[in-house]
């Protein structure tokens, strides 16, 4: 079924057909129609089978149609975290490219104040979406820069997750304060006791739906390197060297990311460009005719500006930082081996993104091969996949102090422990605890 076949507004489908979006995935086939209705909905499904879209596009069309209050909140997505708040927000922006009148802001936790304080000057301007995660919308609310009252939908993004993090009183607490009448949307990979009992409590005889797994074409040849990030430009050296170099996608999370890919590879004499959200759509256009014409070997490009790129005969695609979703991973994996072809798949693992790929693994049901370093490169760290999520390298991508990981000894570690007590005795001292939102 494609998205013309819907009942979605013509400024979505200009922005979809800008992005090449056609035919639906199964859980958008199923969910748009039933969110278009009016119905509250429960749907089951995996990452990467297309849910944000299934349920931003039809509430996206609504709103834009009118009927709704240009002063008021009218749509909340909950998220259980930052990153996936920020996918949201993209995605956002990419489907929302002709709609003029409608507005959105992400709220999420981890940030300085002047995040906060940007967020806070984005509500107050008035945001018909917000976007945020449960812990930061609750400060908001007690802060007063936030009115719920005349809210329309209700969208909670991968709620088995958020109750696996402790956030169910939140929930339930912003939930009290919706109004009567609001649709509820509900996106869960599993539907276990505790997802059901949350399902009751906050839908309206919802309509379910229940989607299979859906995984990348076997014709894949995936692979990683595991590596420290200035390792990195080395390895793209190597891999042009051997001759892949016609017909390459390399693909990062951050438009900022992928200037200074595009630089770095220009410096190489590599013949490249960029596609991301600060060109014109001409620009855009520009960019996808000569890469489409061979006129360009290597395309060097962000998630959501992406997913217009429809090519039949991509040879390599590298992920040059790991995805934070496997949703990502498998949209970005799929640019390549279409219509019968083989193609390779390579991403680079840095310390910091090794949890997110162990959770693609896990998506995958499969661990992926790493390849050794090429030589030159020295060594890379070793994988962990149960490695903290947080950033905690220093300059260069190599462990601080030049220590790695040792373990500390008993005496070492009561002597810190002791200077930390000390420390935090000194800190409570004319000041109160600092609470982080999440």
């Amino acid at each position: 079924m494609t998205f013309e076949e819907t009942y979605l507004n013509d400024n979505i489908l200009d922005a979809l057909y800008d992005m090449h979006f056609e035919e639906m995935t199964p859980i958008q086939e199923q969910c748009i129609p039933k969110i278009l209705d009016g119905q509250d909905l429960i749907g089951v499904a995996q990452t990467g089978t297309g849910k944000t879209a299934a349920y931003l596009l039809p509430i996206l069309s609504m709103l834009d149609d009118g009927g709704y209050p240009k002063d008021a909140v009218n749509c909340i997505v909950m998220s259980p975290t930052r990153e996936l708040a920020q996918q949201i927000d993209q995605a956002m922006q990419g489907f929302g490219y002709y709609l003029d009148g409608i507005s959105s802001v992400a709220v999420y936790g981890g940030n300085d104040g002047n995040r906060f304080d940007v967020e806070t000057k984005g509500l107050r301007m008035g945001a018909d979406v917000i976007i945020a995660t449960p812990g930061r919308l609750l400060s908001h609310i007690r802060m007063g820069h936030v009115d719920m009252s005349r809210l329309s939908f209700f969208v909670l993004d991968e709620a088995d997750r958020m109750l696996d993090m402790g956030f169910s009183d939140d929930i339930l607490q912003i939930a009290k304060m919706l109004p009567k009448g609001h649709q509820t949307i509900m996106f869960s990979a599993t539907m276990p006791d505790k997802i059901q009992q949350l399902a009751r409590t906050l839908l309206d005889h919802p309509a379910e739906v229940k989607i299979a797994v859906s995984k990348p074409a076997e014709k894949i040849q995936q692979s990683a390197y595991v590596c420290y990030e200035p390792q990195k430009l080395g390895i793209v050296r190597q891999l042009f060297k051997a001759g892949e170099l016609h017909r390459v996608i390399i693909f990062s999370g951050k438009k900022e990311k992928v200037k200074d890919i595009t630089r770095e590879l220009k410096h190489m004499k590599i013949n490249c460009a960029s596609m991301h959200s600060d060109l014109s759509q001409a620009e855009r256009d520009d960019v996808m005719y000569r890469f489409k014409a061979g006129q360009v070997d290597v395309l060097v490009a962000t998630d959501i500006v992406a997913r217009g790129i429809d090519i039949d005969d991509i040879l390599m695609v590298i992920n040059y930082d790991v995805p934070h979703d496997a949703e990502d991973y498998v949209h970005r994996i799929g640019r390549t081996a279409r219509a019968q072809r083989d193609g390779i798949a390579i991403t680079f693992v840095s310390e910091a993104d090794m949890r997110y790929f162990a959770d693609i693994e896990r998506f995958l049901e499969k661990d992926i091969l790493k390849n050794p370093l090429p030589e030159g490169l020295g060594e890379g760290p070793e994988y962990r996949p149960n490695a903290p999520r947080k950033n905690s390298r220093g300059r260069g991508g190599k462990p601080r102090n030049g220590k790695g990981n040792k373990q500390k000894t008993g005496a070492q570690q009561q002597k810190d422990n002791g200077k930390k007590r000390k420390q935090k005795s000194k800190g409570n001292k004319g000041g109160g605890e600092k609470s982080a939102a999440n």
